[in-house]
């Protein structure tokens, strides 16, 4: 179930996308690192072109905190989809960016939330506690321009089913409710509406995110434990996209990239 089972994706994209964000160019590669290490790399060197980069297979994913992300290794029946999406930005505040892509992502993929595709905090996607979607944001100064930043936004989909061993925790994916659901027609699907969230993110923030975020928040309203051993009762996110929770201390706003948040009881 590879990319190419939608073979006019690329050009597709290209034209849903152009309009929006002039220069931008679709890469596919069979096999990489990791799709967002080869952004990061180009970034550094001073190529910023706007571009999405898709990867048949990675063999060195990464998901936040340096945890692995693992992609399918049978790409004949290719279960997941790995992307990377890489261009300019300049926002006055990155706050809640991760929580905005979430937003996107979600709305793309269950419109309805019938589907009951939730946010955890920062940059899950869950279907009934397994899951769906990770998120990585990465940013770069490119070489030679200390003003400028450069954003790689990498996403990793549970396309069909897979095996639980060897993951963290059970996934969810997408053909439990999309059967006939590919990774090309997700990219057509999910790629020009996240393209258009990050523009709306660099001009007005996070804060029109904040309800949307809100309506699908997996852990607002649920005991919760921090990776540095905190625990209390979570009341969804605030305006800039902080982790409010309720602790024994009195109300604490999580904010940093380094501490993960899970319900009570379940493992990191």
């Amino acid at each position: 179930m590879s990319v190419g089972t939608a073979p006019d994706f690329a050009a597709g994209l290209t034209a849903a996308v152009t309009p929006i964000l002039p220069g931008f160019g679709v890469e596919q590669v069979a096999e990489i690192d990791s799709t967002n290490t080869e952004l990061m790399r180009r970034a550094r060197a001073g190529r910023c072109e706007p571009v999405l980069l898709v990867a048949e297979r990675q063999t060195a994913g990464r998901g936040r905190l340096g945890r692995p992300w693992q992609s399918t290794q049978d790409t004949a029946q290719r279960t997941s989809l790995t992307f990377s999406l890489g261009l300019p930005l300049t926002p006055k505040d990155w706050s809640g960016l991760s929580l905005a892509v979430g937003v996107s992502v979600a709305e793309s993929l269950d419109p309805t939330a019938s589907a009951g595709v939730r946010l955890k905090w920062p940059n899950d996607l869950w279907v009934d506690d397994r899951k769906l979607v990770g998120i990585l944001i990465e940013t770069a100064v490119p070489l030679g321009d200390a003003a400028q930043r450069y954003v790689v936004i990498g996403i990793g989909v549970n396309v069909g089913p897979r095996e639980a061993e060897g993951l963290r925790m059970p996934p969810a994916w997408v053909q439990e409710w999309r059967p006939d659901a590919t990774p090309g027609q997700l990219l057509l699907d999910v790629v020009p509406p996240l393209i258009a969230t990050v523009q709306a993110f660099a001009e007005r923030g996070f804060a029109p995110f904040a309800e949307r975020f809100a309506a699908r928040d997996a852990l607002r309203g649920r005991d919760v434990q921090l990776s540095d051993g905190t625990r209390g009762h979570c009341e969804g996110v605030g305006w800039g996209g902080e982790l409010r929770v309720r602790t024994a201390e009195g109300l604490q706003e999580v904010t940093s990239a380094e501490v993960s948040v899970r319900p009570s009881g379940m493992a990191f």
